[in-house]
């Protein structure tokens, strides 16, 4: 049996319900877990390489100052997290500020990881088990600080110069296996082949190479962004076909289960 895990990463306070609705509706239907990367105090000015508002934040938000808006604010959002079991949260970040968890010393990386479980709570939602950095990119305090309070990390890649040293036996470990998740202690620390799911790729291989990935791990990690289907609020009609036909896909083939986060950390899950 393979497992497939889809991370969607950036939902927040300001996200419209509707866009939810619209791209996972057929995975909650079809019983697939579908784990959402939550910004828990989105900042409403954090600005993309190419100097506009990230694609996550509204179109027309004041580009002064430096606002943010916590989940509780979200009543919408909220009420789809309940009455949607197969939504999964993980906590992602806590402002998303750009490469929030980058360069991070050690108190400032624990300040940051309990003020977003502390919004997470005051929306009235359970402290997330599963972290994801903005980006992912996280420094080696920022990785001890995660060990410390999650039971999974979900993240692009593992650098060398980015594990604290305790860890290095199990990293090399890792390294001569070729495997692309690994664990230290309690900590379940998962890799991804990429941002497969995305509307910079041409729409017509997307499902091709999530099919080949797959196939090549037994435990693999689709990443997605809910407004890239919807860019200057227009719907990629085609590229969220896409994302249903990999439901139907991932739905009907006899030898994959797509699972939660929790699952993947519950120990049941070889992270190989």
């Amino acid at each position: 049996m393979r497992y497939v895990i889809l991370r969607d990463d950036d939902t927040n306070a300001l996200t419209p319900v509707a866009c939810l609705e619209r791209l996972y509706r057929p995975f909650l239907e079809l019983g697939l877990p579908v784990n959402l990367a939550v910004i828990p105090e989105v900042r409403t000015t954090v600005l993309g390489p190419d100097g506009q508002l990230e694609g996550y934040l509204p179109a027309g938000l004041p580009p002064e100052g430096a606002g943010t808006v916590r989940l509780e604010e979200s009543p919408a959002l909220l009420a789809f997290f309940r009455e949607n079991p197969g939504i999964c949260l993980a906590q992602h970040g806590c402002f998303h500020d750009r490469f929030e968890f980058d360069q991070l010393d050690r108190d400032r990386a624990n300040r940051l990881l309990d003020l977003g479980t502390q919004r997470f709570r005051e929306a009235g939602l359970a402290a997330p088990r599963t972290f994801v950095a903005p980006h992912d990119r996280i420094s080696r305090a920022g990785m001890h600080a995660v060990a410390a309070r999650f039971d999974l990390l979900s993240t692009g890649w593992f650098e060398l110069g980015r594990q604290p040293p305790a860890w290095l036996p199990f990293y090399l470990s890792k390294k001569l296996r070729r495997a692309p998740h690994w664990r230290v202690g309690r900590l379940s620390m998962l890799s991804h082949p990429g941002c497969l799911l995305s509307d910079t790729r041409p729409v017509g291989r997307i499902l091709e190479e999530i099919k080949l990935q797959v196939q090549s791990r037994r435990v693999t990690v689709l990443v997605t962004h809910w407004w890239e289907y919807f860019r200057n609020a227009a719907p990629n009609q085609g590229f969220i076909d896409v994302l249903h036909e990999t439901a139907d896909y991932l739905s009907a083939a006899p030898d994959l289960r797509v699972i939660s986060f929790a699952e993947a950390s519950a120990g049941g899950i070889l992270l190989s």
